[in-house]
Parts: structure tokens; C-alpha cells; sequence
């Protein structure tokens, strides 16, 4: 019996809508602590962002470290896939112990293996166990606290991605210092911590287990169904996907290429610094307060807003208006992140379908974001050198792809969620609850 600290969502009472201290306050442990584990985990993540360097003083060539990161990049994608099954079949909590486990005992073999083949496959393998936690943990999370608290509960659970991920390589840098070895063992131990922290305060059955294991009593037929096959059924889900996709290959451009444009202004390497450091103090220090903001609004308008802004964001940088106009546009695609991204990375996925297949739907939104992210830069770069600025009036056109994807594809979620799922309809898929506002705004 699962106590009351980890009652499930729907059985969870109090103010509809609260503020970041109500939310904190009445959430359960189990909530608390992934929430902190996530935290650890992302402070403790080194080997991606210093892969390059770690390969390059190896001996190995520029061209053979890229290849690396890359594989690493491919195995989070397959990861993220592989862990929204297994959240499903076997429950979160034991998805996220195992993994967590399994990747913090693999990834330091990489400091005593000599041959390059052998060297891609446990990263690819690393980093796939790395990232299956985290279908199975915003499923957890989704599960434990209501619907119409989850824009502000995500908006935390970002706000302890990006203070982690923004220590981490300061942190890392200082370990290189004394040894390269430390990046392995520290992201290894950080890891540890998180699956330490998750053993001990996550509840041990949870409803996606209970709930796949009576899709499996149900027969063959309903076992089949079970699957990611279910979620590519879901055609309004696969237009989400689609925004999904295209604003995350947008996103990922001020990453991949905007330094490249910056250069190319005579501007130097501490303007771009100074982007990307005005873009994560927006973030940490704004977006909860919006999430107060936007957590009142249907999830197809918080989407819309924020891959609509994403796009405008980027186009902006192709005005003739030197330092202001970088200031301007990272301003706007910024207030895209904080506005939309919660809802779309988040609480929206773990909406959209029924419970059993919960694990899978935010698998599927989490490996197209990967993939947005893998392809973005190549294409943006390619473009970039091609067509110089026309690049971002390109992501203001894909930006636009994204918003209609999104207002086709985000539906309003109802008690359709709880009726017996007999066949996925092919017009709009599985649905499940959001807001009353987001029916009749589709109606």
C-alpha cells in the first residue's frame, strides 16, 4: 500500500493553481527527491561536455572525438526510448534505480580501455543508461502530483536541470586540473547519489507498473496494443512531435550557430558568453514566476507561445542592428524557453495518452527532442555557410512549422483519459485530463 505521501495525483487535494512555495511545500518526498536527484545528477555530468577534450589529450584525432560525442549524443536518444518502455513495463522506480546504476558502473571502464570501437560502444551504451531515467521520472512525478499543478512542478524540475548543468563544467574544469580520471568517477558518483536518494524515498510499485500489468491479464490483443506501435497510431501526438522536433532543431542553433555569426560580426568569444549568461539568468530566475502565470493556461496555448516565440526569437537575429539585435532576439527566444517549455517538454507528454502508456509517450517526445538537437546543428551550420543570415529568417519559417504542429497536434485532454481503450483512434488518439478552457477552445 502506497503511503500518503505518495498518494497519486488524482486522489491529491488542495489549491488548484499555487505558487512555488505551495507546490514545494505540499508535494511528496518521492517528488522532492527526484527533483534533487536530478539536480545531483546534471552537477555531476561532465563526460559530455568534455568529451572532445578527454579523446583529443587521449591521442585520439579532432575528427574521431567528434564521432564519440556523436555516438554519445545517439545512444540519449535510444536511451530515452528504451527507458519510457521499461518505466511502463517493470515502474518507474525501478527503471530509474537500474539504469542509474548500470550506466555509474560502465562509464568508467572507458579509462581502461585502449581500442576506439570498444571506447564508442560503452560511451553509447553510458550514455543511453544515463538518460533513461528521465521518461520514468517526469512519469513519476506526473503520477504523484495533479494536472493542474504540473506546469509549475516541471518549471522546477528545469530549474534543477539548468543549475546543474550551468556548475557542471565550471566543476569540471576544476577536477581536469588534477585528473582526467576525476570526470568519470565524479559523474559516476553523482549518478550513484541520484539512484541512492530514488532506493530509498520512491514508492516501489507505482500506477504505470499496476497498469501494465493488468494490460497484460487483459489478453494478447490488448498486450499488442502496449506499445510504441500505440503511440505512432496517435496521429494528433505525432503532430506534437513534429513542433517538438522543429523547435528543438531551432533551439539548438544558439548553440551550434550563432558563435559562428558572432565571429563573423568582429564581435569576440565574451559577447557570445554574455548571450548565452544573459539567456540562463532569464531562465533561472524568471521562469518560475511565469510558470505562475502560465500554469492557468491550456496547454495548446503555452505550447503555441512557446515554440512561436523560439522561432521569432531566432529570426531576430538577422536584423542589421550589430549587438542590440542579438541582445533582442536571445531576450525573445529566452521568454520563448520560459513561457513554453515546461508544458511542452513535460507536462504535456505525460497527458496526452492513457496511463499505461505513459512511460512511452514521454519516450517519444524525448527522443525527438534529442534527435532536433543531433540534427539541428549540422543543418544549421550547412545553411550558415550557404546562405549566411538566411539561416534564421529559415528558423522563423520552421518556427511557424512548429506552431501549427503544435496547434494541431496538443488536444484538449478530457475524462476520455479514463474510458476503456479499445481501439487507438486514429483521428485524434488516446486523450486523457488538462482543462476544461482547452475543450471549448477546440470545440
Amino acid at each position: 500500500m502506497v503511503s500518503s505521501d505518495t498518494t497519486p495525483a488524482e486522489d491529491r487535494t488542495g489549491p488548484a493553481h499555487a505558487g512555488v512555495k505551495t507546490v514545494w511545500r505540499e508535494s511528496p518526498t518521492a517528488v522532492k527527491s527526484l527533483l534533487v536527484g536530478t539536480m545531483v545528477n546534471r552537477l555531476g555530468g561532465f563526460i559530455q561536455v568534455f568529451m572532445v577534450l578527454y579523446m583529443t589529450q587521449r591521442g585520439f584525432s579532432t575528427s574521431q572525438a567528434g564521432v564519440a560525442l556523436g555516438v554519445y549524443g545517439a545512444g540519449t536518444v535510444l536511451g530515452v526510448l528504451t527507458g519510457g518502455w521499461l518505466s511502463d513495463r517493470i515502474g518507474p522506480r525501478s527503471t530509474i534505480m537500474w539504469t542509474l546504476v548500470s550506466s555509474a558502473v560502465l562509464l568508467p571502464t572507458v579509462l581502461y580501455l585502449d581500442s576506439y570501437v570498444m571506447i564508442l560502444a560503452v560511451i553509447a551504451v553510458g550514455g543511453a543508461l544515463s538518460q533513461a531515467y528521465r521518461p520514468a521520472s517526469t512519469s513519476m512525478i506526473s503520477e504523484l502530483i495533479p494536472a493542474e499543478r504540473q506546469v509549475m512542478i516541471f518549471a522546477m524540475v528545469r530549474m534543477a536541470i539548468n543549475l546543474g548543468t550551468t556548475a557542471a563544467p565550471l566543476l569540471g574544469a576544476a577536477m581536469v586540473q588534477v585528473s582526467w580520471d576525476f570526470l568519470f568517477w565524479g559523474e559516476a558518483a553523482a549518478v550513484l547519489v541520484f539512484a541512492a536518494v530514488a532506493a530509498v524515498t520512491l514508492p516501489r510499485t507505482g500506477q504505470s507498473a499496476a497498469d501494465d500489468r493488468s494490460t497484460a491479464e487483459a489478453g494478447p490483443s490488448q498486450e499488442r496494443k502496449a506499445s510504441y506501435l500505440t503511440v505512432l497510431a496517435d496521429r494528433r501526438y505525432l503532430f506534437f512531435l513534429l513542433a517538438m522536433f522543429a523547435s528543438s532543431m531551432i533551439y539548438i542553433q544558439y548553440v551550434s550557430t550563432l558563435p559562428l555569426m558572432i565571429k563573423d560580426l568582429g564581435l569576440s568569444t565574451a559577447v557570445y558568453a554574455a548571450m548565452v549568461a544573459l539567456n540562463g539568468a532569464l531562465v533561472i530566475t524568471c521562469e518560475l514566476l511565469v510558470a505562475k502565470v502560465v500554469q492557468r493556461w491550456p496547454a495548446r496555448i503555452a505550447v503555441i507561445a512557446g515554440v512561436g516565440l523560439t522561432g521569432i526569437g531566432m529570426s531576430l537575429y538577422a536584423l542589421p542592428w550589430g549587438l542590440a539585435a542579438l541582445v533582442i532576439a536571445t531576450l525573445v527566444w529566452s521568454l520563448g524557453e520560459i513561457v513554453g517549455y515546461p508544458t511542452l517538454f513535460f507536462a504535456y507528454p505525460a497527458q496526452a495518452g492513457p496511463p499505461e502508456l505513459r512511460g512511452r509517450y514521454l519516450g517519444a517526445s524525448n527522443s525527438l527532442y534529442g534527435l532536433g538537437t543531433a540534427v539541428g546543428p549540422f543543418l544549421g551550420v550547412m545553411v550558415w555557410s550557404e546562405f549566411g543570415n538566411g539561416l534564421w529568417l529559415g528558423c522563423g519559417a520552421v518556427g511557424l512549422l512548429a506552431v501549427g504542429a503544435a496547434w494541431l497536434g496538443v488536444r484538449p485532454v478530457d475524462a476520455a483519459r479514463e474510458a476503456p481503450q479499445e481501439e487507438p483512434d486514429t483521428r485524434a488518439g488516446p486523450v486523457g485530463r488538462l482543462d476544461d478552457t482547452e475543450a471549448a477552445a477546440d470545440a
